[in-house]
């Protein structure tokens, strides 16, 4: 029984047999139990609000009679308004006062706060009158786009844009601007939006004549709005101030981070690099999601075979296991669901990371800082005094890196880490490149494993189309592949899932490269990276282009896709 009902039910302003058919109604319609008792007649909606004002404590609020500006309405994105069943109604000063169904949802409160930037006052009306309410006031398509569109006419007639030059704007100026509620609602918008959609990163980009935000999702990168050019010293200065860097200091890089809690208690990095260019500060947010961080190998994306080789690899109680492939393509996903694997009470694991993207308990994390020394090199020697038995490191960059790591998976330590090549059979020539001699790579690689991220297939708007069997075999497939294959493609046609694209979300297609002994001999003979790959191809792996096949014949991705993401395969 809701909460709702069993209230009501107590002051006997329903009866039992009225609450029950508004239950099957609302279990059939899937409204809310009060929509459901005023629609069946069982509770005037007068009633309900003047019931619920009682029950909170907080003021009830008409809003058949209440008109509503539009400059207030745009404070508040539709979707937002939808899901958390509000409305705002006005504004007082620095207060937002907000109408809601459910006054005693924390989480909506914060989240409206968060995203105005005003405090927010709470005022109860039915879900009727709210549901009514957002369809009076938004337009079909009112949504985050003509919420910012009003929010840019704000900061324009605001904010005045004096002919200066950027570095002749003092700091106490440069922080006043930032703190202008236009800006924080703007930057608020813009970090909602990226979370909203999922995005991995946000660039802000100032230009000679244009000032543009731009999402990467999927990873690919999209516009998503046009800023007043006027406004890059406050916006830059107010995501400065947010991740505690020195808004004065305009001509050097600058890192920093960002900490949100938003709805749910949902916790969110915001990685932030600052890079001065010619027309002004670029800024690069990486979104780290740790409430969406998947540390499951079996839902990573690996073949079943690829799997079994991968954790055979990471079971061995010595030696190293290389991850490669460009930035953002999941490594850190993938070494942290390896580490999370070998977390036990009987080991001890250490890792060197730049940066610490998520905390893993039971892991000894150490952050680097090379301008006081602590690089890589010298947190591996460190670690080798720390009884370790297992040392992850995030990047093998140089020759002393790479060194101590072959050393310490020769002298019983299990060492996992990264590098950036193409493919995996490009990564044992890369550690010959650095200086490492042949003999010290076969014995102490036991495993390379490349990977790359493809977009999946909308799974709302897929729709089968037929196996373009020429085309399937021109890219590698082979006959046992086409003839099993199930081709789909996202329409994308009206989708509000994918925007439009076909594609939402995605997975990883890995090249796993076992060191067995033919590979080993080929490897002291001085073997080019593609007189390995041939090898490796004929003793059973599957190629990153051959993977990405696979999950195309599954309907899983595209073709399109698939040539995109290992054109060089």
């Amino acid at each position: 029984m809701s909460r709702l009902g069993e209230l009501l039910l107590r002051d006997q302003l329903i009866s039992p047999e009225q609450l029950e058919l508004a239950q099957e109604e609302s279990r059939k319609s899937g409204e809310r139990i009060g929509h459901s008792l005023v629609k069946l007649g069982a509770i005037q909606e007068e009633n309900l609000t003047h019931f619920l004002s009682r029950q909170y404590g907080v003021p009830a609020i008409n809003l058949a009679e209440f008109e509503i500006e539009s400059t207030i309405i745009e404070l508040v994105p539709k979707d937002v308004a939808a899901r958390h069943r509000v409305i705002p109604v006005s504004r007082s000063g620095q207060a937002l006062i907000v109408a809601m169904a459910d006054p005693s949802n924390i989480l909506a409160i914060d989240d409206l706060k968060f995203l105005t930037g005003y405090n927010i006052e709470v005022v109860v009306a039915s879900d009727v009158a709210i549901d009514a309410a957002v369809t009076k006031y938004y337009e079909p398509k009112k949504s985050f786009s003509v919420a910012i569109e009003s929010l840019m006419n704000e900061l324009e007639a605001a904010i005045e844009i004096e002919a200066v030059k950027e570095e002749d704007i003092k700091a106490v100026d440069l922080e006043k601007m930032s703190e202008d509620a236009p800006v924080i609602r703007l930057t608020n918008h813009i970090l909602m939006q990226a979370i909203d959609v999922r995005a991995s990163d946000i660039h802000i980009e100032p230009y000679e004549k244009s000032y543009r935000v731009r999402l990467r999702t999927d990873g690919v990168l999209r516009e998503i709005m046009q800023i007043p050019i006027g406004l890059k010293a406050a916006l830059s200065s107010r995501v400065k101030i947010m991740s505690q860097l020195d808004i004065a200091e305009r001509r050097l890089p600058q890192d920093g981070r960002i900490k949100l809690k938003i709805a749910g208690g949902r916790e969110m990095d915001f990685r932030v690099s600052v890079l001065p260019t010619l027309f002004g500060e670029k800024i690069v947010m990486r979104l780290l999601d740790k409430g969406n961080l998947q540390l499951d190998m079996t839902k990573l994306g690996f073949e079943t075979d690829q799997l079994k080789e991968f954790k055979d690899a990471i079971k061995l109680p010595y030696g190293m296991m290389l991850v490669t492939g460009p930035t953002g393509s999941g490594k850190t996903t993938t070494l942290y669901s390896a580490l999370q694997e070998l977390n036990t009470p009987d080991e001890n694991i250490s890792t060197a990371e730049d940066p610490v993207e998520f905390n893993l308990p039971g892991i000894n994390q150490v952050q680097m800082h090379e301008e006081i020394g602590l690089n890589f090199a010298a947190a591996l020697r460190s670690f080798l005094r720390q009884d370790p038995d297992t040392i992850m490191i995030g990047e093998i960059r140089d020759f002393e890196t790479a060194e101590i790591a072959v050393k310490a998976a020769l002298t019983g330590h299990r060492v996992l880490s990264t590098l950036h090549t193409n493919d995996a059979p490009s990564t044992i020539t890369r550690l010959l490149n650095m200086g490492i001699e042949p003999f010290l790579v076969t014995a102490s690689v036991n495993l390379v494993e490349a990977q790359r991220l493809v977009r999946k297939v909308c799974s709302d708007c897929k729709e089968e189309v037929p196996t373009p069997k020429d085309r399937f075999k021109a890219m590698g497939a082979w006959d046992e592949l086409i003839d099993t294959a199930q081709f789909y493609m996202g329409h994308g046609r009206d989708c509000k899932t994918c925007g439009g694209s076909g594609y939402k979300g995605r997975l990883a297609v890995y090249e796993i490269l076992t060191v067995k002994e033919p590979l080993k001999e080929l490897v002291l003979q001085g073997a080019s990276a593609a007189e390995i790959k041939v090898e490796a191809v004929r003793l059973g792996m599957k190629t990153l282009r051959m993977s990405a096949l696979i999950k195309v014949a599954k309907g899983a991705t595209t073709l399109d896709e698939v040539m995109r993401v290992t054109a060089g395969d």
